[in-house]
């Protein structure tokens, strides 16, 4: 439903060695290339929406300066320098000054180690060396590290072997990290209406996430949603209806009316998402003294969280830095559910986190319950709400924090989401175990200086967001 990448995720696979070697050690460039082949295979496969280009072996500095050109022209997203072996410097600075992307440097070589014994058993000299270059990728790491230093060039090093579990696992991290941040770029974020006046915490500097995230946002309009939903008809509520019926638990509990109101609001802000070409929201309205506003507003949760599942978040009570910390979880694949404190258990040293109005229907434990609430707590009016429990299993918790000195942070934490009792009232609510005591993680989550909400997703991907926090200029915390 939303625009959040109006082209593939581009990354140029960019090989160095050295031309002086060939004619010198027969077959060694064949060997090298086809190192950095298995390298862009093992992307394709793993990766397939990325658009790979595999400029093989570079091995001098003029040929340096054309893959430069075609790679800028391509506007890769990313960089990544494999070295083949010793190369000059030279051959990557024309390259990487051209293009202007992340630079994610390759040092893999092909095994753990030189077989010492076969090694020296090699009677011809020149084979033997020509052997020890192919395991040679450390040689230039230093001077390409020194290059880029003097350069002013961000870079991330990655050093192991082609095969080595460790080293992917990097590498994919970064990959992941350069995809989200390509999207959060690409993302349209709404605003509707103003923020739950007192909040001091959620008031965010926009022009400041913007020159961190590049995010665009735009402004929304409540007469824009409401011109929307007088163009419903009653075929597509009963199709709204049906997909309630699928994606949600229905209540019995739930009357006709709210239930007819709530699709005829679903439907609205399908058609603005649409229109606006929005990959995000963020919203808080009370329209006291105009019914159709009143109406409206009251109606929103099952359609918001309809669209935070299919990968459009929507964060209430206009928590914008929230929504970013959503839409980071949901491009990494892992959900990005609205959340703040509920309570501690310190019994069972458990920390209660959950959020009333929308949440990541895709992460939850379970059908998402679909209920009655008869006074949104805090808020005016009444309607349907969502009942749900994220996923039991590893879980990470993001905020996107504006620090008083400036900039932005990316503050997380890595824990447990577990089964147990929790509060049943027509809210999202998870009972969380983390490594820290429950009194010492909401002591040292709250220093750091969030707002009083955070996104929850699924798995431990505290290692993806400090790389992207690297690639967006932005500091990083991980509490636990």
């Amino acid at each position: 439903m939303s625009i959040n990448h109006s082209r593939p995720f581009t990354v140029g696979l960019y090989g160095i060695g050295l031309d002086t070697y060939w004619p010198q050690f027969p077959g060694l460039y064949e060997r090298l290339q086809g190192y950095q082949q298995a390298i862009a295979e093992r992307i394709s496969r793993e990766h397939p929406q990325i658009k790979l280009i595999n400029t093989g072996i570079v091995d001098n500095p003029e040929r340096a300066r054309q893959i430069g050109t075609r790679l800028a022209r391509e506007q890769v997203d990313m960089v990544l320098l494999y070295i083949s072996t010793y190369a000059l410097s030279s051959t990557v600075l024309p390259v990487v000054q051209q293009v202007k992307a992340p630079v994610i440097v390759l040092s893999l070589q092909p095994t753990a180690r030189i077989d010492y014994a076969a090694f020296n058993a090699l009677a011809d000299r020149g084979v033997m060396t020509g052997e020890w270059l192919a395991y040679c990728q450390a040689c230039s790491a230093p001077e390409i590290a020194s290059v880029f230093n003097r350069s002013h060039i961000d870079y991330h090093l990655v050093a192991g072997t082609l095969e080595d579990q460790a080293a992917w696992k990097e590498i994919n991290g970064w990959l992941a990290a350069g995809q989200a941040a390509v999207g959060l770029a690409e993302t349209r974020i709404g605003i509707l209406g103003h923020y739950y006046g007192g909040m001091l915490d959620v008031y965010s500097d926009k022009t400041g996430l913007s020159a961190v995230f590049g995010s665009h946002f735009e402004i929304v309009e409540i007469g824009e949603i409401l011109r929307q939903r007088s163009k419903v008809s009653a075929a597509q509520v009963q199709e709204k209806l049906k997909e309630f019926e699928q994606e949600f638990l229905v209540d019995a509990a739930c009357s006709l009316q709210e239930l007819d109101r709530a699709a005829r609001t679903s439907l609205a802000l399908d058609a603005v998402v649409e229109e606006k070409r929005l990959g995000a929201l963020a919203y808080y309205y009370e329209g006291i003294g105009d019914p159709a506003v009143e109406d409206l507003i009251t109606s929103v949760i099952p359609g918001n969280t309809l669209l935070t599942m299919h990968g459009v978040p929507v964060a209430g009570e206009y928590e914008i830095k929230n929504v970013i910390a959503m839409k980071i979880l949901d491009l990494l694949g892992i959900g990005g559910s609205f959340s703040e404190f509920y309570a501690l258990d310190l019994n069972e040293d458990i920390v209660l986190l959950g959020h009333d109005g929308p949440g990541h229907a895709a992460i939850a434990q379970g059908k998402v319950r679909l209920m009655p609430v008869p006074v949104y707590h805090g808020k005016p009016g009444k309607g349907l709400s969502v009942q749900m429990s994220v996923q039991y299993g590893p879980v990470t918790l993001l905020a996107v924090v504006q620090p008083a000195e400036g900039g932005i942070k990316l503050l997380c934490a890595q824990g447990q989401s577990l089964p147990g009792p929790v509060l049943e009232i027509g809210n999202t609510n998870s009972r969380y175990k983390f490594d820290l005591s429950a009194v010492d993680f909401l002591t040292r989550w709250s220093e750091q200086g969030p707002s009083h909400h955070m996104a929850i997703g699924v798995g431990h991907y505290s290692a993806v967001l400090e790389k992207l926090a690297s690639l967006v200029h932005a500091s990083f915390c991980r509490v636990c």
